[in-house]
C-alpha cells in the first residue's frame, strides 16, 4: 500500500489552520508555505516552510514532491500559477479559474458572458466615467481587496478620489458597480473535483458588518425553494465552466423584487461555511481536501435543522486572552462550539468563531451571538 501523497498549501491563516484536522482524520500530510513564524496555520502543521508566495522560487521549493497545490488566499500571482503547473504541479484551483476570483474586473467579464446576473458595473479610469456611470454606486479595486478593503460606496464625485488615489498607487484598475437595493445577502457554497464531481451545501443567509462576515444562519430562512435552487445552480455553473476544483462561494444579494444577483466568487474555503465545522456531514474544510486530492466527495447535508455561525472579533488586547471565555461559555452552552484562530488580538480582526446548532433558530441565534459577544468582550465578561 503506497503512502498518501502530500499536499502543499499556500497561505499560512486561519483557512488552512482549519485544513489540518480533516487532513488528519484522512491521513493527508500537508505542507505549508507560512508568510511568518508562528501564523495561525503554522502552529498545527508541522511541514512547514516561511517564505513569500510571491517568490517563484520559494513556491518551487515548498511544492518539491508536491503533486497538488491548494491555497489559504487567492494572491498568488498568476503567471507564478502557470509556472507551478509547466513544473509538473497541479495547482487546485488552477490559474485558468483561480484569475476571476483574484481579479473582479475579468469576474464580472466572465459572468456577464455567462449570463449570469450580478449588479450593473464597468471599469472605469476616471471620475468622468464614474460620473457616466451613475451615483450612487459601489467602487471597488479590481485586485486585492477583501474584507470590506479597496471597496467605497460613493454618491458624488468627491467620494471617488480615495478610489482613485489608491489606483494610481497600486497599479490596479477600478470596477464601478450599481449600489443594489437588497433584503439581504446569501452565500452559495459549492465543491467540485477535477472528475467532475461535485456537491452543494443549503443557501446561507449572511450578514456583514464594516465589509466583515459578521453571521451566518444554515439554511436561510424563509428562502424561496425556487430561488435557494437558483443560487446552487448558479454556483455549480460557474464552477463548471471555469474548471474550478475544490470549495467555491457564490456570495449574493437577494433583492427586494426578489431576484439573486452575483456579488463576489471565492475559490477556497470561505467564512460563510465555517457552519458546516459542526452543521454539515462534511465540512468544508474535509470537502476541500477531498475535492483538491480527487477523492469522492463527502455529503454537504445538514446534520441539525439550523446551524448559525457567529465571529469573534478582537476587541481590546490588554483585555486578557480568548481562553479565559471558555470556563462561562462552556458552562452556559455544553452544546456550543468555539474555533478560536491562534492570532493576536487586534481591534476588529477576526480571531475565531462559535457555532450552535438545534431545532430552534431563535435558540440558536441567541447562544451564538452571546457566546461571541463574550469571547471578545463586548459583554463585559461579567458573571450573569
Amino acid at each position: 500500500m503506497s503512502a498518501a501523497p502530500t499536499l502543499a498549501i499556500i497561505g499560512g491563516g486561519q483557512l488552512a489552520r482549519m485544513m489540518a484536522q480533516p487532513a488528519i482524520a484522512l491521513g493527508l500530510p500537508l505542507r505549508l508555505l507560512a508568510e511568518a513564524e508562528g501564523v495561525s496555520a503554522a502552529q498545527v502543521i508541522p511541514d512547514q516552510q516561511v517564505g513569500d508566495y510571491r517568490d517563484l522560487d520559494t513556491l518551487l521549493k515548498v511544492t518539491e514532491g508536491c503533486s497538488v497545490v491548494t491555497f489559504d488566499h487567492e494572491h498568488v500571482p498568476t503567471e507564478h500559477l502557470h509556472a507551478l503547473e509547466a513544473a509538473g504541479h497541479s495547482p487546485r484551483p488552477g490559474p485558468s479559474a483561480l484569475v476571476y476570483a483574484q481579479d473582479k474586473g475579468e469576474m464580472r467579464r466572465i459572468l456577464d458572458e455567462l449570463g449570469v446576473p450580478c449588479p450593473r458595473n464597468a471599469i472605469v479610469a476616471s471620475l468622468d466615467e464614474v460620473e457616466s456611470f451613475g451615483f450612487p454606486c459601489v467602487l471597488k479595486t479590481t485586485r486585492g481587496g477583501y474584507d470590506g478593503k479597496g471597496v467605497w460606496i460613493v454618491r458624488s464625485a468627491d467620494d471617488a478620489h480615495e478610489a482613485f488615489e489608491v489606483a494610481e498607487k497600486t497599479g490596479v484598475r477600478i470596477l464601478a458597480e450599481e449600489l443594489v437595493d437588497f433584503r439581504r445577502e446569501l452565500s452559495a457554497l459549492i465543491a467540485r473535483s477535477p472528475s467532475g464531481q461535485a456537491a452543494a451545501y443549503p443557501v446561507v443567509a449572511t450578514t456583514q458588518r464594516d465589509g466583515i462576515c459578521h453571521e451566518v444562519i444554515a439554511p436561510a430562512p424563509d428562502l424561496d425553494p425556487a430561488l435557494a435552487m437558483q443560487a446552487q445552480e448558479a454556483a455549480l455553473r460557474v464552477a463548471k465552466e471555469l474548471g474550478v476544483t475544490g470549495v467555491m462561494a457564490m456570495e449574493l444579494f437577494e433583492t427586494n423584487d426578489g431576484r439573486i444577483l452575483v456579488n463576489e466568487l471565492a475559490m477556497r474555503p470561505h467564512n460563510t461555511g465555517h457552519w458546516t465545522q459542526d452543521g454539515a456531514v462534511t465540512s468544508q474544510f474535509e470537502q476541500h481536501l477531498r475535492a483538491v486530492m480527487d477523492l469522492p466527495l463527502g455529503s454537504p447535508e445538514p446534520r441539525q435543522a439550523w446551524t448559525v455561525m457567529v465571529n469573534i472579533l478582537g476587541g481590546d488586547p490588554e483585555a486578557g486572552h480568548l481562553y479565559d471565555g471558555y470556563p462561562h461559555a462552556f458552562a452556559r452552552d455544553p452544546k456550543l462550539r468555539v474555533h478560536l484562530y491562534g492570532k493576536d488580538i487586534r481591534p476588529g480582526r477576526k480571531v475565531g468563531h462559535v457555532n450552535t446548532y438545534g431545532d430552534d433558530l431563535e435558540d440558536c441565534l441567541e447562544r451564538a451571538r452571546h457566546a461571541a459577544a463574550w469571547f471578545d468582550g463586548s459583554l463585559g465578561n461579567e458573571s450573569e
